[in-house]
């Protein structure tokens, strides 16, 4: 699958510290709100909630910081998917300004049905959708975790 590019958004001063780049913290604003266009871009966003009580739950996230982000900018985000199975989601998100790769965002959410109180089956044609749009060939930072070098 080709990245989806489906949200951008300019740096807000707010979001900067005191060295005058982007927060650690406001880093996950522009990916949190590239997740939502993503949810709409599958049909499992706000609508989709209010019909249904069906929910995606973050339940583990990593992100990379690559190069810092000074404003003014504009954050793009691109999407993928890295994988799905009837419960979970498992996507992720590139940041660049100007062309450059500034920070990645890997998530993994479960399907939540809010009415029931519990984790619950995508709709079989939400699956279908999710599973074709599954990226052949994921980036080689998916899945790496946190380690000193040797340990």
């Amino acid at each position: 699958m080709t990245p989806l590019n489906l949200h951008a958004e300019p740096v807000q001063d707010a979001w900067l510290d005191a060295y005058g780049h982007l927060n650690e913290a406001y880093y996950l604003v522009p990916f949190s709100n590239a997740t939502w266009k993503l949810q709409d871009h599958f049909g499992i966003g706000v609508e989709y909630f209010e019909k249904t009580g069906g929910a995606l739950y973050s339940v583990e996230t990593h992100l990379r910081y690559l190069q810092e982000v000074r404003a003014p900018a504009v954050t793009e985000i691109s999407s993928l998917i890295i994988g799905s199975d009837a419960k979970r989601l498992h996507f992720a998100h590139i940041m660049t300004v100007d062309g450059s790769e500034r920070a990645t965002f890997e998530c993994m959410a479960l399907h939540f049905d809010s009415t029931a109180g519990r984790t619950a089956p995508f709709p079989e044609e939400i699956q279908a959708t999710l599973q074709a749009a599954a990226t052949e060939l994921p980036p080689d930072w998916i899945g790496r975790r946190i380690a000193l070098p040797g340990k």
